[in-house]
């Protein structure tokens, strides 16, 4: 007897040693960083949810690895990000990060269809090109190193435009508050005049039929990693012209032809995904409040957007979401109802069909299934092609099909007698193919069917710079 107590206390000494260990606290001594050519060290270390002194139990290492990982690859600043731990003496761990940082200047050339989807302008405006703005944008993503971003467009075809933004994410040494600039100007010979059964009507001129600016300035707050608050001033004029006024007699509130005003914004938003640009775990919450001051013509406008992702196996996650908006309108006119099939307020297989009210919701499921993953290689075996390739970034997409199934409704105050779709319950359903790759391109190829009947299959997403 005596002979087996000796080893069985052996072993659960050892065994309470190794728990200890495992659920012990080590300390962050170091973390170095390498791969960030532009971005500041800051910027990098703003997304971590430790930092050198922080003091984590053994076993969360890995769990907090993933989530920087996850954190620096949502900057939409790196192609990739590698997060490993190393334990020195047993009470001190060294962090070591590698990021590959992205192209940040693109001097792209603009081409881009005026409808508000692909779908749209192909079939229902037989991709005229006449309906196309194109020009080119000057894009400068982490200009400084600091995740700030520049743009400058020069645009014509559809609408002529001007553009310039600017936004600063981080003006204290604490990295909490930032602020943006932005200017338009623009004019267009084609206007969205009204809506007749469901669908846009638009009114075309030789010449231009409406023209505006607006100037905004943006100030941003970031309490931790996934809370931000924002706070946008504008102001703004748009005008149309006498044709355009006899067409739509109620497209201003004011029902003239121009209408100036100053509006407010506030936003809020929790956002805890894996990836943002296409994700399949986590929550998101997004509220904003909208105001425009314009004489007796003011408009108040809320949204709530929730997001839910859930893996349910390692190749298969389901995603929720819920997305309400509620206008309070002066009075009637056109522009303001503009409500479902605009902005966020999207559903599949109606992408036909816009519906004009006061107050609308969206809920929506969504099955993903992973079919597989394709690697671009870099060998080609032709000389000047591999040396090219070699500079270029891994390119891998993953192939996702995904089933869906979507409920909505639309208030309106003043229904149109020609409306099908206002004052009922909208349902939809379908499956798709989901392409993701490198610089946040999602492209979405859904096949749909609505109560109405209409089947179509139907073309979404982009890529990210």
């Amino acid at each position: 007897m005596f002979k087996l107590f000796i080893p069985t206390c052996l072993f659960v000494l050892v065994f309470v040693g190794v728990q200890v260990k495992a659920n012990g606290q080590i300390t962050i001594a170091h973390i170095d960083i390498e791969g960030n050519t532009r971005t500041k060290p800051y910027i990098i270390l703003r997304e971590l949810p430790y930092q050198v002194g922080t003091v984590i139990s053994m076993d969360s290492i890995s769990s907090l690895n993933t989530l920087a990982k996850q954190q620096l690859i949502n900057t939409s600043l790196f192609t990739d990000a590698q997060v490993t731990a190393q334990e020195t003496d047993g009470h001190n761990l060294n962090i070591k990060i590698k990021v590959t940082e992205r192209w940040y200047f693109f001097p792209l050339p603009y081409f881009r269809w005026v409808d508000r989807n692909l779908s749209e302008w192909w079939n229902t405006q037989h991709h005229s090109l006449d309906r196309v703005n194109y020009g080119i944008n000057f894009r400068q993503a982490n200009a400084t190193g600091n995740n700030d971003r520049l743009t400058l467009g020069l645009i014509t075809g559809y609408t002529q435009q001007a553009v310039a933004r600017y936004n600063f994410p981080y003006l204290d040494k604490k990295l909490k508050f930032g602020m943006g600039l932005g200017w338009q100007y623009f004019t267009q010979k084609e206007l969205n005049t009204s809506t007749f059964s469901d669908k846009q009507v638009f009114t075309k001129t030789l010449s231009t039929i409406q023209s505006g600016y607006r100037a905004n300035i943006n100030l941003s707050y970031r309490s931790n990693l996934y809370e931000r608050h924002g706070v946008q001033i504008g102001i703004g004029n748009s005008e149309i012209t006498d044709s355009a006024l006899l067409v739509q007699p109620n497209y201003f509130p004011n029902h003239g032809k121009s209408l100036s005003y100053f509006d407010l914004s506030y936003t809020y938003s929790k956002i805890k995904f894996d990836y943002n640009a296409y994700p399949s775990e986590g929550n998101s919450a997004e509220f904003g409040f909208y105001q425009r001051f314009s004489g007796s013509n003011n408009l108040s406008s809320f949204q709530f957007r929730k997001l839910h992702a859930h893996h349910i196996s390692a190749n298969n996650f389901y995603l929720l979401e819920s997305n309400s908006q509620v206008k309070i309108v002066p009075n009637q006119n056109y522009m303001d109802s503009r409500l479902m099939g605009y902005g966020t307020m999207q559903m599949n297989g109606f992408e036909y069909y816009v519906i004009d009210g006061n107050a609308g919701t969206i809920a929506k499921a969504e099955w993903h299934h992973l079919l597989g993953s394709y690697t671009v290689p870099k060998k080609s075996g032709i000389g000047i092609v591999d040396r090219f390739n070699k500079h270029l970034p891994e390119i891998k997409y993953q192939f996702w099909l995904k089933a869906f199934t979507n409920l909505g409704y639309a208030y309106s105050q003043y229904p149109s007698n020609a409306s099908k779709l206002s004052n009922t319950l909208l349902r939809s359903a379908g499956v798709g193919l989901d392409v993701i790759s490198i610089y946040d391109l999602v492209i979405k190829i859904d096949y749909s069917v609505n109560q109405l009947g209409d089947k179509g299959l139907y073309l979404h997403g982009g890529i990210n710079f």
